[in-house]
């Protein structure tokens, strides 16, 4: 079975949503049968390149509120963060255009590496004071995820390499309905969408995984349709436009 996650580095809830993912599938009995693969979604593909903003002065101009306000936001998001176990920072994070680093991942795909330096760039954007819209901090988690280095330095300087196939993933979104990440989608049968609980996932997967010989699921992929939810609810989840939407509680 496979299962396609759709992303972006700079959504906090993706971060939150593949620990918990990662939890759910460790409880279900086919684990050893599923194939995960990263796919591609920009939150803010018109932002210029190379054009860098501090989270909470975006967050605190996009939804309205003070700087007090976005930080409060911030740590909602962080104590969920934190609950996974995994560190996040509230201070001093940067976002900025995301197409270079999901080119990169592309190539670390091609590479066997994909996974390694996803999980390197979520932590170095949340946890860690390293900034993943510098090209040398990038290249520097491409090597440390084991990639070669003038690779990916050829990769970053190359602005073509590997963009069709980030085009290619983006539009398949689309076609999916996907509208917020992270979007989950089970052997094109089942889509969810947000960071859900890990009970959530696990009972996603069982339902996908008895109904992997159904035909209507089999003719729903054909026609191209939409992949239905198993829980007919999304979970927190991060939309276009730049920053995400932190609810607050």
């Amino acid at each position: 079975m496979r299962v396609e996650i759709w992303a972006d580095i700079a959504c906090p809830w993706c971060y939150v949503g593949k620990a918990r993912f990662a939890k759910g599938l460790a409880d279900f009995a086919h684990r050893e049968e599923v194939e995960v693969v990263f796919r591609s979604f920009e939150l803010d593909p018109n932002r210029p390149r190379g054009e860098v903003s501090p989270v909470l002065e975006l967050l605190a101009r996009k939804y309205g509120r003070t700087l007090d306000e976005a930080r409060g936001m911030e740590e909602h998001v962080a104590a969920s963060a934190r609950a996974e176990g995994l560190p996040y920072r509230t201070e001093g994070r940067d976002h900025g255009n995301t197409f270079d680093i999901h080119r990169l991942l592309h190539l670390a795909a091609a590479r066997g590496r994909q996974e390694e330096l996803l999980d390197l760039a979520y932590r170095a954007n949340f946890a860690e004071e390293r900034s993943v819209f510098d090209p040398e901090v990038l290249l520097a988690l491409a090597v440390e995820a084991g990639l070669d280095g003038a690779e990916a330095r050829a990769v970053l300087a190359d602005a073509s390499a590997y963009a069709a196939e980030v085009r290619a993933d983006e539009r398949e979104a689309a076609e999916l309905g996907a509208s917020a990440v992270p979007f989950f989608v089970l052997d094109r049968r089942y889509g969810i969408s947000g960071g859900q609980p890990a009970e959530v996932f696990t009972r996603a997967l069982e339902q996908a995984w008895a109904g992997r010989e159904t035909a209507a699921a089999a003719s729903a992929v054909a026609d191209g349709s939409a992949p239905a939810s198993p829980e007919g609810a999304g979970g927190e989840a991060c939309e276009p436009d730049g920053a995400c939407a932190v609810p607050q509680r």
